[in-house]
Order: structure tokens, then sequence, then C-alpha cells
């Protein structure tokens, strides 16, 4: 049923002690995640958080160790693996007025981006994690999965039909 897997290599970029939030930069990790490498930098250039720029970097060497290291190419890649870590806190003492101190928390995060080689798992299937009977008809081939299409748009059909957004009243 399932054919023999070639190699299970993952590629990862980590970035560590970068000056934000792990709350904001999760904000954007959560939009990448299973997504492929193309569609992935143009959500990042698009999106008008500061944690775009630091990921968008994260991707593409990642994207760059795969290609160097195992010589993929970036059509094949999808983002396996993505999360944000709390890192260490910077902490200052700002002055005040009449001798006071205020403390002053710069929060730091650490960012780790896996990538993963699609073209060495073709023939296999891919199952289901909420299917408890292992059936052939509920596999469905790598191949046909969301991230070998062409580019999916963001926007919810449903979101002009129903109001949605802009539903005023």
């Amino acid at each position: 049923m399932f054919m023999k897997k070639k190699n299970k290599t993952r590629i990862y970029a980590l970035g560590q002690h970068i000056s934000m939030s792990a709350h904001k930069a999760r904000r954007v990790i959560d939009q990448i995640r299973g997504r492929s490498y193309e569609e992935t930098l143009m959500i990042l250039e698009l999106m008008p958080y500061r944690a775009s720029y630091s990921i968008f970097k994260l991707v593409y060497s990642a994207a760059a160790n795969a290609s160097d290291n195992m010589g993929s190419d970036e059509k094949d890649l999808i983002i396996c693996k993505a999360e944000v870590n709390e890192g260490t806190t910077v902490k200052k003492l700002k002055p005040r007025a009449r001798g006071r101190s205020y403390p002053i928390k710069r929060p730091t995060c650490h960012i780790t981006i896996g990538v993963k080689d699609i073209s060495l798992y073709e023939g296999e299937y891919y199952v289901d994690p909420y299917i408890n009977n292992i059936n052939k008809d509920y596999l469905t081939p790598l191949k046909n999965l969301r991230w070998k299409n062409a580019y999916t748009g963001m926007i919810d059909e449903n979101v002009y039909s129903s109001g949605g957004v802009w539903d005023k009243k």
C-alpha cells in the first residue's frame, strides 16, 4: 500500500535572538505553515507586519540550504516546520523623575523554519490524521495536495457573499 520512502531529510534555518515578541512572530508563522515555498514568499512580501521581514529571510535561507545541501529545486519545497520559541528578555532601567527608575523589557524570540522536498516522496500517500480506519479510498496521493497546486488566494470567497468584513449594519 505504501511505497518505500527514499530520503526523509528536512533542512532547517534557525534565527536566534530576534528582537520581537514571540506572540507577534507567531501571528505570521501560522499563516505560512504547510504552504509551498513560492506561495510563502508571496504571502510574506504582502503582509504588513514587522516580523514578516525576519521570517522572509529565514525562509529564503532554508531554501538556499536545501538547494545547496540536497540539490533541491525551489518549486518542490514546502514549509514542513515553522515554530517560534521565546528567547531571553533584555532588561534595562530607564531613569524617571525624582530619582526613580522604570524597567524596560525587550523580548526576543527564536524562529525555526524547516523545509522538505516533496519530489523525494513521489508515489507515497498522505494519511489524514482524523480518519481512524486506513482505507485506500481515504488516501490522497502527495501530488494532489494543496501545496502542489499553483497560487491559491488567501481570501475566502464567503467573505464577499455573506457580507463578511464589509457589513456595516
